[in-house]
């Protein structure tokens, strides 16, 4: 009976989960099953949108999925133009977009659509993620919802820098955030497409910040569903060790400050941040990482050589003046020792 009724009230609004697909035919016959056991409503429909997959990814699915749709993309644009080209022929009113590498759990979906049916103005939001290599732990990429500090580095409830917090409850809340997980991110299709979408630019990393903040800057609402729960694996595409991720980390979290800040704002942060990735870029080589430093370096100039091109995507709408809780993440976690969310607010 509870079934019957959360399909009736909920049958109007047509959710896409759409899962981004790129040689991963591994991960697919790993985690669909899961999508497909606990996204089994009569408002659902599933998507695998394939970025030129060179394996038998697409295969598999005809072959053992036939009720899974293919959205096939004509090149592998990553992540951001992947999901721009799939979702242009993809008709829903809200898209769940779910990375490869995530194992959904039953019941995930019920709390999120609920605060979008009670809330009309929350354009996006984020389930709790956990760690699918270990299961009482948060997982980097998200966690229980994401902040920037006054310089743009990003942080979590539950995660900030590489500490992660053990799951006992503490985020089984719904709050506001900043932003939410590209790796489990469910937003309006009609906000999506107001927005243009994901900065092809960006390709991969951060894109959802940049989503998120001009969401913000257009007066929505971005919100956590701590009673909605994933797990993630993480690293499945790029490995946290991978200089590419520190290079597409640090050049497009720049990319975003340019894109995004408060006039007034925008010199001196830029400059500021500048100063703070080349300390970031020194910690490298004290732990003898030359390659992330160098990827630092190459972001740089990557950031230098775009850097008009971002200018000229600023909007003259009025930007968020506060778009931040904490004025540095690095202070507060290098020098003051502060590990977890909660210690940032005392």
């Amino acid at each position: 009976m509870a079934r019957f009724i959360f399909l009736s009230k909920f049958a109007v609004v047509k959710i896409a989960i759409v899962i981004l697909n790129w040689n991963g035919k591994q991960l697919l016959e790993k985690f669909l099953p899961t999508v497909l056991k606990y996204s089994d409503l009569d408002n659902v429909e599933i998507y695998v949108a394939d970025n030129a997959s060179t394996d038998d990814s697409v295969d598999f699915i005809e072959q053992n999925y036939p009720q899974i749709k293919i959205v096939q993309n004509a090149e592998n644009g990553g992540f951001a133009k992947g999901y721009n080209d799939a979702l242009k022929s993809i008709e829903a009113d809200i898209f769940a977009l779910v990375n490869s590498d995530i194992e959904v759990t039953e019941g995930w979906l019920k709390p999120v659509i609920t605060a979008f049916e009670k809330e009309p103005n929350t354009a996006i939001i984020q389930p709790k993620i956990l760690d699918f290599k270990n299961k009482s732990k948060f997982e980097y990429a998200g966690a229980a919802g994401g902040f920037i500090d006054k310089f743009g580095y990003p942080y979590c409830r539950g995660r900030i820098f590489s500490n992660l917090e053990s799951d006992v409850n503490q985020y089984n809340d719904e709050i506001e955030i900043f932003w939410a997980s590209g790796a489990c991110f469910f937003i309006r299709a009609a906000v999506f497409h107001e927005l243009n979408g994901f900065d092809e630019d960006y390709f991969a990393h951060q894109e959802e910040i940049d989503l998120c903040w001009r969401a913000k800057n257009s007066s929505k609402t971005i919100k956590y569903v701590g009673t909605s729960t994933v797990y993630h694996v993480g690293g499945a595409t790029l490995k946290e060790a991978n200089p590419t991720k520190t290079f597409l980390n640090f050049r497009n979290s720049l990319y975003s400050l340019v894109k995004n800040l408060p006039e007034n704002k925008l010199v001196p942060i830029i400059l500021a941040r500048l100063v703070l990735d080349g300390f970031a870029g020194l910690k490298f080589l004290i732990e003898l990482k030359p390659k992330h430093f160098l990827a630092i370096l190459k972001a740089h100039f990557s950031f230098y050589n775009h850097f008009s091109k971002m200018l000229q995507k600023r909007k003259k709408s009025t930007k968020t003046a506060n778009y931040f809780k904490v004025n540095s993440i690095v202070w507060q976690y290098f020098v003051l020792g502060k590990k977890k969310y909660k210690e940032l607010l005392q």
